[in-house]
């Protein structure tokens, strides 16, 4: 592992993560105890997804990009016994966790614990997405969703001992974290790496000479602009999750690393990973998502439950042992996505003649920003309390760079509101969630029962 200029090898990162594991438990966490961290790629954000499931904690990572808000959320719902960030971040918090400690502060000590005994259905962690309704949501993940995880991945992506993987997704996504995992399961060498802007990256790729990278359509449409020259040349394994590639993009890709593999990829932090193209068919079908990759059971399926036909749109549902545990403290919503084993993903699909899976939509309302889901009303809820606003509506709007922008729809409430709204919004709000557009209008449509009619709304996108 390389973190800045400092690196480990794998009996140093055993022995870290062991002095990490003891130092939890000697601040008196419990067995099953949350612990969140809240920080970029630094060597303890690297390490603390181990040392807590050695320790038997269950550890919940906050991106680094959310603000206080979002993150006193995340710990007042996981119940967080523990939140590691560096100073600046604990600051701002209003509320938080008994135990806080600084990153600056930490001191791992001496004593380490032996690897764990957890069961493989033990809690591991819980990653926080954001769901169609509602506030962001914690999925539960066992000891055997990681590794499993893991071990697909570096299957698949045929990862070995000599790759060198560039991190430069956030560790609190799923498809960040497993950077890391699937790595290290394949003996290779994971280096994190926070960016400010693509051109980081592309000299990040030369330093380093990375043979793996992983990114969403967001950071491919910008990488996909740099000037590369030679800074390439060691890439071997690119892979795409997050949203829908668009073939200009694919093409793009190919012929600026025609001699790397392009994996085309599909998943949800519910299921973790679901499905990857070969990448020898992606110059034929650049639209595709491949088909299931090892350990996960996917299928089409009706909304009577059968199975759709070959070419028959229906929702895609997961089963197998990537499928999450549910949602944290949350059974009404778990007993409606997970169902005997399977989540079903609100992900309209089909699988053409050729056996390959296509992703065609979503039936709910979320919107997919630079690989983030963002709910529609965790958007209205943050406007709500900006007091500008008497009534809002947040939407989608396909972007050819973001996969889509939020639009918000809003009616003023007192004077000044457009500009208290963008200084609330700037103060509150991660980039991510703060809309590209606000359309101020005099009241919103309803529909006949009363509700604010979003389909009209919507339809006023496209005029």
């Amino acid at each position: 592992m390389r973190v800045g200029e400092r690196r480990w090898t794998y009996a140093e990162l055993d022995a870290a993560v062991g002095r990490t594991a003891h130092r939890l438990r000697a601040l008196g966490l419990e067995p099953g105890d949350r612990v969140a961290s809240w920080m970029g790629k630094t060597w303890f954000a690297c390490m603390v997804p181990l040392a807590a499931a050695r320790a038997g904690l269950v550890h919940v990572p906050i991106n680094p990009v959310l603000r206080r808000a979002q993150a006193e959320h995340i710990l007042a719902d996981s119940g967080a016994r523990l939140l590691v960030a560096n100073r600046a971040r604990l600051e701002t918090l209003e509320v938080r966790p008994d135990l806080a400690v600084a990153l600056e502060e930490w001191d791992e000590g001496e004593e380490a614990l032996p690897p764990s005994a957890a069961a493989p259905d033990d809690l591991a962690a819980l990653l926080y997405t954001s769901g169609s309704t509602g506030r962001p949501k914690g999925v539960m993940l066992s000891h055997a969703n990681l590794w499993l995880g893991a071990v697909s991945v570096a299957h698949y992506l045929q990862l070995s001992a000599d790759d060198r993987t560039l991190c430069v997704l956030p560790l609190a996504f799923d498809y960040g974290q497993n950077q890391l995992l699937s790595t290290w399961k394949a003996g290779g060498e994971a280096i994190a790496f926070d960016y400010l802007l693509p051109r980081d990256v592309v000299r990040a790729v030369e330093r380093t000479g990375a043979t793996v990278l992983a990114g969403v359509p967001p950071l491919w449409v910008q990488l996909a602009e740099q000037e590369w020259g030679g800074a390439g040349a060691n890439l071997r394994t690119l892979t795409n999750s997050g949203g829908h590639m668009p073939e200009a993009l694919v093409r793009r890709l190919r012929a600026l690393f025609p001699t790397a593999k392009l994996h085309l990829m599909y998943g949800l932090t519910e299921a973790f990973r679901s499905a990857s193209l070969d990448p020898a068919l992606v110059d034929d079908h650049p639209d595709a998502v491949g088909t299931a990759i090892p350990f996960a059971e996917l299928s089409v399926r009706r909304a009577d439950g059968t199975e759709a036909e070959r070419q028959e749109e229906g929702e895609l549902v997961h089963a197998g042992p990537l499928v999450a545990q549910g949602y944290w403290n949350d059974p009404e919503r778990t007993a409606q996505r997970f169902k005997d084993g399977a989540v079903w993903s609100g992900d309209r699909a089909v699988v053409g003649a050729d056996g390959l899976l296509r992703i065609r939509g979503r039936d709910d309302a979320m919107i997919k920003v630079s690989g983030h889901r963002v709910s529609p009303s965790e958007i209205e809820e943050a406007a709500a309390a900006s007091g500008a606003v008497e009534d809002v509506a947040a939407f989608g709007v396909k972007d050819a760079r973001l996969g889509q922008r939020i639009v918000l729809v809003a009616v003023a409430k007192g004077s000044d509101a457009e500009a208290r709204l963008a200084a609330w919004f700037a103060a509150e709000l991660p980039a991510h969630l703060r809309p590209s557009e606000v359309r101020w209008v005099e009241a919103l449509p309803l529909s006949p029962n009363g509700k604010i009619d979003r389909a009209a709304l919507a339809a006023g996108f496209n005029s």
